[in-house]
This record gives C-alpha cells, sequence and structure tokens, in this order.
C-alpha cells in the first residue's frame, strides 16, 4: 500500500494564499463584505460571484491533486529504491551500449540478433566517437550472443583504460546487414538514487533500472 497521500486541503489552501495572496475562505470574506456593503442602488451581481467562488475552489482542488500526485510519485520512487537494493551481487543483462576498459585488461560485449547472421560484427568506439576496432566474429543464431574484446585497436596498439562504447551488426553472404541490440550483462555492485529513477552499477557502467532486462542467481 503506498502512503503519503492526502485529501486535507490544508496544504492547498496554504499554498494558494502564499502564491496568490487569496484562497476560498478569504473570498468568502470579500463576498459577505460586499454583500453587507452593497449600494441597494446598484446591487452586487451575486451570480457572478458565485462562479468566481467555484472557479477560485476548483483551482484549489487542482493544487491538491498535484500535491497527491508529488506525493505518490515520491512514494513510488522510495519503492523504487528498495527494490533496486535487492540487485546487488546479482547478474543482470540490460540495454546499453557502454563498456569499461581496465589497464591492460579485456571486455566482454554482449548483443542480441534478432534473425541468425553469418556473420557478426561489433564496432568498439571510443568517448569521441571514434572507430577504435572492428571485431569479426563467426556465424551466429538469433538470440543472445558475446565475443571477447582484448583491448587492442585495429594497429594492434593496447587502447588505454576507459569508458567505450559499442555497436553491433548481423552481415549474411548476399550482403545484407542487420542491427543487433547491444547488451550490458554484468555483477551489479551499488546502486544511485539520487536521480529520478534508480542507477545500476555494473561492469563499471551506470544502468537505468528501467532498462534490465533479465537477472540472475
Amino acid at each position: 500500500m503506498v502512503s503519503g497521500v492526502t485529501t486535507d486541503t490544508a496544504a492547498a489552501s496554504a499554498y494558494m494564499k502564499k502564491t496568490t495572496g487569496l484562497n476560498k475562505d478569504d473570498f468568502m470574506k470579500l463576498f459577505v463584505t460586499q454583500l453587507r456593503n452593497q449600494d441597494p442602488l446598484n446591487p452586487t451581481d451575486s451570480n457572478a460571484m458565485v462562479q468566481q467562488m467555484a472557479q477560485l475552489t476548483q483551482v484549489e482542488q487542482a493544487y491538491n491533486t498535484n500535491t497527491n500526485l508529488s506525493n505518490l510519485l515520491s512514494a513510488i520512487n522510495g519503492q523504487s529504491n528498495s527494490s533496486a537494493v535487492s540487485y546487488i551481487g546479482k547478474t543482470i543483462t540490460a540495454q546499453g551500449s557502454d563498456i569499461q576498459l581496465t589497464s591492460g585488461g579485456t571486455s566482454q560485449v554482449n548483443y542480441s540478433l534478432a534473425s541468425a547472421a553469418d556473420q557478426v560484427q561489433v564496432t568498439i568506439k571510443n568517448s569521441s566517437g571514434g572507430t577504435v576496432r572492428v571485431l569479426s566474429g563467426g556465424s551466429a543464431s538469433a538470440g543472445q550472443g558475446s565475443m571477447t574484446w582484448d583491448g587492442l585497436d585495429s594497429n594492434g596498439a593496447k587502447s588505454a583504460a576507459g569508458a567505450y562504447t559499442f555497436s553491433v551488426a548481423g552481415v549474411n553472404s548476399n550482403g545484407t546487414t542487420s542491427t543487433g541490440t547491444s547488451l550490458i550483462k554484468a555483477v551489479v555492485s551499488g546502486i544511485k538514487t539520487d536521480q529520478s529513477t534508480p542507477v545500476l552499477t555494473a561492469g563499471g557502467v551506470d544502468v537505468p533500472l528501467a532498462n534490465v532486462i533479465g537477472v540472475g542467481g
């Protein structure tokens, strides 16, 4: 059960008082005072006053609805943060093209193909968008797969440690190509809750919780 939602209009009334200098109670006092002191020869249009008061009440109710929605979203975000904690220590599969290369290390690139391909090509790019290496693999069936990047660039030199991105394509013998889906598959080591939605840290990269498509033990 989500808590934190209230039907009390006091907060909305106070907010209206602060922002507009008037709430429906103030309006009613002015309405009664004006009726008491109206010119008998030029009476106040009471219908117009009632319509204005009704409009003011509707505005106040709208303020209250916004407050309730804000409280509801805060409660949902709190539950999402609590749920994200349970991912720590588990292996996730998520949509994403970021990889992290450690000094002298290798990096695994994961992907998914919508259809079988005679050859799989993985293009590694640096943070500036420049192509570092194109990996070529053998035939692959539809579904998830992976390749290992040894950390070398196209000239055979060791690439600097840091963040990289990759893209995947399936190539067939007739020359047709199809774009694959880049995936992140790694163990979750932490979470970040300072954003609108929780972000998991896995394999040295940030993964929005909404991008997770699978969880392993």
